[in-house]
């Protein structure tokens, strides 16, 4: 490993976690390299909410001037690649990377994100993030008293059913499959009358991402303006697993509440490590991660 190549942290991912962690590490004069393969989970969606002074902006813009306000700073290398092996070696860790380059660095920090495991429902995937929308927080606004569905069931379609019936009330639960609320569960949403469907979807109908029906195995047809989804997920790098971290329940990467993931030396920030998925979320973790590990890398060094 050359001295060129070595660094006081790592950080794998270029989002606005991984941003925001750079620049805490970046003021505070620490040599940072961020890997990142430019492949952000809502590069679909249109415009960001719900993220104070950036509320209605695209993703993209969001991310580009953060990236340009990170790299004035000049101990921070941006490296455009893809991670795919990570090593712990004495006093720190090796990244090896998709174009075969190695780095080596005293701490790591994921900011990775997670892969939205898509259904096999035709037509979904281009919706995903414009009118097929995961938070009610994030574009639950814009839809507001539009004809909106839910595709989700138990517990998690109970939570979200509250939410969303506050901004609308023209809202039809989609299990596309057998319910399975509690028989408390199912009495409130009757007493809502809230249109129960457990017919399975099988298309969606849209036009440049912008929902217009739903179909259902039978031949039938809902007419929507959103559809709110629950996905499954799975870690969009396996690196953190590869070196020992641990997982939640959930899947997400086990941090505490300074995001130090269960591994010495290695942080996770973002939506890699969180429920709450947001750009202000991901932002205020990544400058945590970030302001942890200088202090760490300072008391190691006093």
């Amino acid at each position: 490993m050359t001295e060129k190549n070595n660094y006081d942290v790592i950080i794998i991912g270029g989002s606005y976690a991984g941003l925001a962690s750079a620049m805490s590490l970046g003021r505070s004069t620490r040599k940072v390299l961020i890997i990142d393969s430019r492949l952000p989970c809502n590069r679909q969606t249109p415009h960001s909410h719900n993220f104070i002074t950036h509320d209605g902006e695209s993703p993209a813009a969001i991310n580009q001037k953060a990236k340009d306000q990170v790299l004035k700073y000049d101990t921070i290398t941006y490296h455009e690649d893809v991670a795919v092996q990570g090593v712990r070696i004495d006093k720190g860790f090796e990244i090896h990377t998709a174009s075969s380059k190695t780095f080596g660095g005293k701490k790591l920090i994921f900011a990775t994100g997670i892969t939205d495991i898509m259904p096999d429902i035709k037509g979904f995937e281009a919706c995903w993030g414009i009118s097929v929308i995961h938070c009610p927080y994030c574009h639950g606004f814009e839809f507001r008293q539009q004809k909106t569905g839910l595709l989700a069931n138990g517990e998690r379609a109970y939570h979200l059913t509250s939410l969303i019936h506050n901004l609308t009330q023209d809202l039809s639960i989609l299990t596309s499959g057998k319910a399975e609320f509690t028989a408390e569960q199912l009495a409130t949403i009757k007493n809502h009358n809230i249109p129960l469907i457990e017919k399975e979807i099988i298309e969606i109908i849209a036009q440049e991402g912008q929902i217009q029906q739903v179909v259902f195995q039978d031949g039938s047809t809902l007419t929507l303006d959103a559809l709110y989804a629950t996905l499954p997920f799975k870690q969009h790098s396996d690196i953190p697993v590869q070196l020992g971290c641990e997982l939640t329940e959930y899947g997400h990467i086990k941090v505490d509440n300074f995001q130090k993931t269960t591994e010495e030396g290695i942080f996770a920030c973002g939506d890699n490590s969180n429920m709450m998925r947001s750009l202000a979320n991901a932002v205020a973790s990544g400058t945590m991660a970030g302001a942890i590990v200088n202090g760490e890398l300072a008391h190691e060094n006093f």
